[in-house]
């Protein structure tokens, strides 16, 4: 068991709550609000204090860059390869990783599939039918880096805030989910990036999925 303070308790919690309801972690600004801390450099105080413990892992450069430890709450995975359990008798998934998908063809068409792996379902906050690959840095500051396997469920519904994939024309797109009366705007988290704006009904516009997860391949 860590030692941790009950503030450290506190703060973990609160990552993890956010992990089960949005499927990322908190940023340092969030964390302070919170917790009302004057300014986020406590919120960074007290992850720093986290991480030497051994409760979480930093990941440098991204607000969001955080990873809970623990085997049941961490969102991102070591994923070297296909990944067996160390329990035969759990439940295990088997998951496409859809690569670039081609114009106007369905996202899990066998020609998008570059590979497919053996997880363990307790990785995610809900249970994905397949995993994307991240391109590029438009959701660095979620902790969504270029290259990184997002773990999807099937779904045409969303709420405000959540990460979805959508497909806009013939682009594929992983952003945060804003919809108004009339209007869908799809948020990045990197300020070198634009909103993406949608009418509400557009034909040339769905949901492809909503983020449960994510893996990591670590070399």
């Amino acid at each position: 068991m860590l030692k941790l303070t009950d503030r450290q308790e506190q703060i973990l919690e609160l990552i993890r709550v956010a992990i089960d309801k949005t499927g990322f972690p908190p940023t340092r600004a969030e964390i302070a609000a919170e917790l009302g801390f004057r300014s986020a450099n406590a919120a960074e105080e007290h992850l720093q204090a986290l991480a030497r413990k051994g409760a979480i892992e930093i990941s440098p450069g991204t607000s969001r860059g955080i990873r809970v430890l623990d085997m049941q709450a961490g969102l991102a995975r070591r994923l070297p390869g296909q990944m067996s359990l160390p329990h035969p008798g759990i439940l295990q998934l088997s998951l496409p990783l859809v690569g670039r998908v081609a114009a106007g063809s369905p996202i899990l068409a066998q020609e998008h599939i570059d590979q497919t792996y053996t997880v363990d379902p307790s990785l995610f906050t809900d249970r994905p039918d397949y995993l994307l690959r991240v391109r590029g840095m438009s959701m660095r500051d979620a902790g969504i880096l270029d290259g990184d396997m997002l773990a999807v469920k099937k779904t045409s519904e969303a709420r405000n805030g959540q990460i979805v994939v959508a497909r806009i024309g013939d682009e594929v797109t992983v952003k945060r989910f804003r919809r108004s009366a009339d209007l869908i705007e799809l948020l990045p988290e990197n300020d070198d990036f634009k909103t993406i704006r949608v009418e509400a009904g557009r034909e040339d516009f769905a949901l492809e999925g909503l983020a449960v997860g994510l893996l990591r391949a670590w070399a």
